[in-house]
């Protein structure tokens, strides 16, 4: 028998937190493994590398400096970019956060995924995976590797209606952090999540009088725990035990830095929150300037941290470290963005579908296979972490994916890698929006659906200021081919205007 149908059928217990009995979840998903591939799923054990993704939040292509930054000082991750791979082409699953996290999470672009934008209301389950959905996490789960989340989730929440998108009910067996995304804007909180259970902090926080996306944001009018630092010190504390175990450990590890506390903007004046200035601090600059430098300097130095620590553990060879950013720049934390030209060449920040909306740095480290100190143009984005775990882990990935595994340009054979046909994307705040990648060309169409269709060529004008849908009619065509073809309709997603907050 040369091949096999296979239906997994799994049973993940859950804490109810609510009243402390343990649910049980029947989540099946179908796969197709050759006889081969189950050997290999056997036997990859020995073979398995761990694999870390960092995302920071609302970090700009042009935030480091291997990408160019010149005020901003970024020493660890300028060095992860030299002992690794340094990639120019790569892009977020979408200009805001919510959505961007689900193309991660599912391999499935904006057409496709569940989480298709950012909720407004009290009713999460628009932006909460849901049973059917699977994940990152259970896909590698399923390969036998244990699997960690720290720092901010977006896609499930405590809130009604949200419940069944819940880390742990998503593959994850560790969770601590933020659920809500609102939540996350503040630095300071009352509280995180550890797994299901409320981990109260010693920060009293002041709430605005506005609840938005399930939760109602605030600042800090006593300042203690820094969220940053409690989340990056879970996530050394869960390598070091994942470490000693003989499985195989896959951490998400979402930071919220540099993401600014929008309700602390506008209660304040400043949202960029930060313990210190740092380096920063005898600078003629705007407290604000001084935080917005000093957290990506902050995170800059965990990542540093958790690098040293997989050489003290001497799993460094065994481990794949990917980072990333969820979309591109914010200007809410009122800050000068002048001041560090964030997108740096590229058009457009946050919410936008230019290259400065959805272009992010991608840094890949994994020492013995990554080629030290190599730049790719490969043109990827967040969907094909799915592919590329499955490749790395010796599994078969779900099907109806939008994921193409990167995993031949991680390990030094670029005349192996496949490419994708076209990337797309689809916004739905401001009226809408909608852009395609294919190769060298890049098509935005807004209002979505309706507008007129805008051509640049990426290889000559990354800064998209040339637009060639004039004189080139054939790829106005081929692009509105795409969009069409890419878009399969949400009944809970429509284009609408911009809600503040987010």
């Amino acid at each position: 028998m040369l091949h096999t149908s296979v239906e997994t059928l799994r049973q993940q217990p859950v804490l109810d937190h609510h009243n402390g009995k343990p649910l049980m979840r029947l989540h099946f998903f179908a796969t197709l493994l050759t006889f081969t591939g189950l050997i290999a799923a056997e036997t990859a054990a020995e073979t398995q590398p761990n694999i870390i993704f960092i995302m920071a939040d609302d970090l700009g292509y042009g935030d480091l400096g291997c990408y160019g930054q010149k005020l901003i000082r970024t020493p660890r991750l300028d060095r992860m970019a030299a002992e690794g791979m340094r990639f120019t082409d790569f892009y977020a699953g979408n200009t805001v956060c919510a959505p961007s996290r689900s193309v991660l999470m599912t391999g499935q672009h904006m057409g496709h995924t569940h989480v298709r934008g950012n909720a407004s209301g009290p009713n999460m389950a628009k932006q909460s995976l849901r049973p059917q959905d699977v994940t990152v996490a259970e896909l590698l789960k399923s390969a036998g590797y244990g699997t960690a989340l720290c720092g901010k989730w977006g896609l499930g929440d405590d809130a009604m209606g949200g419940r069944d998108g819940l880390p742990r009910r998503q593959g994850f067996d560790f969770f601590y952090g933020y659920l809500n995304q609102v939540h996350a804007h503040n630095y300071y909180p009352e509280f995180l999540w550890r797994n299901e259970t409320k981990e109260q902090l010693r920060n009293k926080v002041q709430r605005n009088n506005r609840s938005y996306g399930g939760f109602t944001g605030g600042w800090a009018t006593v300042r203690v725990d820094y969220s940053h630092d409690l989340i990056a010190n879970e996530a050394l504390k869960y390598i070091r035990s994942a470490a000693a175990d003989e499985a195989p450990f896959f951490l998400y590890l979402s930071l919220t830095i540099p993401h600014a506390n929008n309700e602390g903007s506008g209660g304040t004046g400043n949202g960029q929150e930060v313990p210190d200035y740092g380096d920063y601090t005898d600078l003629d600059w705007p407290d604000q300037d001084k935080g917005q430098a000093a957290m990506i300097s902050r995170m800059d130095a965990d990542i540093g941290r958790l690098l040293d620590l997989l050489a003290e553990l001497k799993i460094d060879d065994d481990t794949v470290v990917m980072f990333t950013s969820d979309n591109g720049p914010h200007n809410e934390g009122r800050h000068n963005p002048k001041r560090f030209e964030p997108s740096g060449p590229l058009r457009g920040m946050k919410r936008s579908l230019t290259e400065g909306g959805i272009r992010v740095p991608m840094i890949v480290r994994w020492p013995g296979t990554t080629p030290a100190g190599t730049t790719s143009d490969h043109i990827g984005y967040f969907g094909d972490l799915m592919a590329t775990a499955a490749e790395l882990a010796a599994v078969q990935p779900p099907e109806e994916i939008d994921s193409v595994s990167f995993a031949p340009v991680l390990s030094g054979k670029p005349n192996l890698q496949q490419n994708h046909k076209y990337l797309y994307w689809e916004f739905y705040e401001q009226g809408g929006r909608q852009a395609v990648r294919a190769g060298r060309w890049k098509g935005i169409r807004e209002p979505w659906m309706t507008g007129a269709m805008q051509i640049y060529d990426l290889s000559t004008d990354i800064g998209e200021t040339k637009n060639l849908a004039v004189s080139r009619p054939d790829l106005v065509e081929t692009m509105t081919q795409y969009m069409e073809e890419a878009h399969q309709p949400h009944p809970n997603w429509q284009a609408r205007g911009n809600p503040p907050g987010k």
